[in-house]
């Protein structure tokens, strides 16, 4: 039997229950079997859309089911039918085989009702359904009222770009070959793409990108075009000392040092998560004299920094990751309200601690992929109000890139600049 629909439900269940949906999706088997990417379809998927198809699954049945397996299995069904088109009979018959071997074999008949029921009254469920905030918009109803509050122009973008595809986009490796050369490398394996940003390529249909020309050769990696701003924006020079505050797995740090031939420290407080900027440094031929790695906590310095003071620091702190989930569905799922101001008060200890090493005349670039205001322009405006010669310079974007301010708004289908939610502060030292 195809286990991809109980396999998916299993993972968002463990979500729901508090775990990654990486670690869940490890825990659920799928991560094992040859139909891995339709698992990760499925439970990617439904977690995206979960406000409304939770709210599907309660609308269709009297009461609601008292295993939480059959809501999470009745939801992968729907997501199938409203947004693979998947053939219905057969949706169906393998969202009951999935309730008999997932649950009990008396489940089959209350799930083939509730689909059955979906097939035939499918306009007014859905009408019932998305009368509720959650359901209209697929986020808690904690996340939608600060999103409205901090954002109330931009509120209905900001929220439904998190319920959409993000597109695979990758920055082109100037050491490796140039943006042109790689794209005529794509089109001749019938890999269609098009420029984004200065030196970023999105390909489409996304496929793995391990089966891409030069993947091996570090030609590319993934990266956001929201995200490949933060190295420009930064404007490390030849010589430079340079400080990744934050810098697992390595994306922007690696970027940097494709940019100018600087000395790169990259800093974590995971000393696991290191390994992997040496790994993605090693691929991309960046020359291995040019970056050290340390374990250490940013916000305190004394117990990792020699004393020579950084020309350029990035801070690209941790945070709720409001702005990127449309990657990471499940941090809808996982965040509670209470994260905000917890995080907030991690931030400006990093910022605090990350200061007193930066160079006079020294550039610090704070970051975050949020779109909550408290971790962004408040977190940004007071740092400058409380640290002396704390100069906020200002950030010129490509009239593509949708931003205000230093907020950058996530991108609906269609956008010339199809980012993710960053921001961006950038402090001189005066």
């Amino acid at each position: 039997m195809d286990a991809s629909q109980r396999q998916a439900a299993d993972a968002v269940l463990r979500v729901m229950a508090g775990a990654t949906l990486s670690r869940a999706l490890e825990a659920s088997g799928a991560e094992s079997t040859p139909a891995r990417a339709f698992v990760h379809e499925l439970a990617y998927g439904t977690l995206r859309h979960w406000g409304t198809l939770d709210a599907i699954v309660r609308a269709l049945a009297h009461k609601p089911p008292a295993d939480a397996r059959l809501v999470a299995i009745v939801a992968v069904a729907l997501y199938q039918l409203e947004h693979l088109r998947a053939e219905p009979h057969a949706v169906v018959d393998r969202a009951v085989a999935a309730a008999g071997d997932a649950v009990r074999p008396q489940a089959k008949g209350l799930v083939n009702a509730l689909l059955r029921r979906f097939l035939r009254e499918r306009d007014a469920i859905l009408a019932q359904a998305m009368s509720q905030p959650v359901a209209r918009w697929s986020h808690p109803r904690w996340w939608i009222s600060r999103v409205r509050s901090d954002w109330p122009n931009d509120w209905e973008q900001i929220l439904g770009a998190g319920n959409e595809r993000p597109p695979l986009t990758l920055r082109v490796n100037a050491r490796v070959t140039t943006r042109e050369a790689l794209a005529a490398r794509f089109a001749s394996a019938d890999i269609a793409c098009e420029a984004v940003g200065a030196g970023g390529i999105v390909v489409t249909p996304p496929r793995p990108v391990r089966e891409l020309p030069g993947f091996d050769e570090g030609a590319f990696s993934v990266q956001d075009a929201g995200a490949q701003l933060a190295a420009q924006i930064l404007d490390a020079r030849d010589g430079e000392r340079v400080l990744d505050a934050c810098a697992a797995p390595g994306g922007k740090a690696t970027h940097v040092l494709e940019r100018a031939d600087v000395e790169l420290v990259a800093l974590d407080s995971d000393a696991a998560r290191l390994a992997r900027v040496v790994e993605n440094a090693t691929r991309l031929k960046l020359p291995p004299e040019n970056l050290r790695t340390i374990a250490g906590d940013a916000a305190a310095p004394a117990s990792w920094w020699d004393g020579r003071p950084f020309d350029r620091i990035l801070a690209d702190v941790p945070c709720t990751a409001s702005g990127i989930v449309r990657r990471h569905p499940d941090g809808k799922w996982l965040r509670r309200a209470s994260d905000v101001a917890a995080l907030a008060a991690t931030q400006r200890a990093l910022l605090d601690g990350l200061w007193g090493c930066l160079a006079p005349g020294g550039t610090l670039l704070y970051a975050t992929c949020s779109v909550f205001v408290e971790e962004n322009e408040a977190q940004a405006a007071a740092f400058a109000a409380r640290t002396p010669g704390a100069l906020r310079e200002s950030v010129a974007y490509a009239p593509e890139v949708d931003a205000r301010g230093g907020q950058l708004l996530p991108s609906l289908p269609g956008a010339a600049h199809n980012q993710d939610g960053f921001f961006y502060a950038r402090f001189r030292k005066g």
